[in-house]
């Protein structure tokens, strides 16, 4: 896919191994405050929102952003996570990083309650998955990335300041990608798994979503 990275591990894959690491050291040593470090890891992910921020948005020098990725093809591909420093949405580092939060949750909710960080790290899964389900638009479509990777990288800026494309890639049937659809349907799995008892509704749509795209 035009402006996937080729070399490097993608920082949304970086940052879910640190929280992995972060929720065993909470179970094992209180030597040092891993409750702060997992604070500031989830206040990263809220930094790197894309679409209309919410009003209890902690990250406050952050704003709107990307308000018309998927207009010129059709669709909302409003929302979501950029990737790492960049102004690009990439489906599958996305995807991956929505399905290790959920079971991170899963595994460790009772030490992410302990450390009052529960209810944002619901929203940051919550943020991503209503994005991934916005991209699968149809039966046998999912949308991949929205933004150029190689005109993003040659230009810093910031994501409310954006002058380079915004152009949507997506998977079909004459563009497979079931690496995309595997994951992007193991982060829907996950997630209707998490929302279970504390948003039914939200879980079972999820859990539908899922079902189209186990069989796309």
């Amino acid at each position: 896919m035009k402006g996937r990275r080729q070399l490097g591990i993608p920082k949304h894959l970086q940052q879910c191994c640190l929280l992995i690491f972060i929720f065993k050291m909470i179970l094992t040593t209180q030597a040092f405050d891993y409750s702060d470090a997992l604070t500031k890891s989830l206040l990263y992910f809220e930094s790197q929102r894309s679409g209309r921020l919410p009003s209890d948005q902690r990250v406050t020098w952050r704003y709107h952003s990307g308000l018309t990725d998927g207009l010129k093809q059709g669709v909302d591909l409003i929302g979501g996570y950029y990737d790492a420093g960049d102004n690009v949405k990439f489906g599958l580092p996305m995807a991956f990083t929505m399905t290790m939060l959920s079971w991170s949750v899963m595994e460790y909710g009772e030490q992410i309650t302990a450390a009052d960080e529960y209810k944002h790290a619901l929203q940051a899964i919550k943020w991503g998955t209503d994005y991934l389900i916005k991209t699968h638009t149809s039966p046998n479509v999912l949308w991949a990335q929205v933004g150029d990777g190689d005109t993003d990288h040659y230009c810093w800026q910031r994501s409310e300041d954006m002058t380079t494309p915004r152009r949507g890639y997506k998977i079909d049937e004459r563009n497979p990608g079931s690496d995309l659809a595997g994951e992007t349907a193991a982060a829907m799995a996950a997630a209707s798994i998490v929302f279970k008892k504390s948003n039914p509704h939200y879980s079972r749509q999820v859990s539908c979503r899922f079902a189209d795209l186990y069989i796309m």
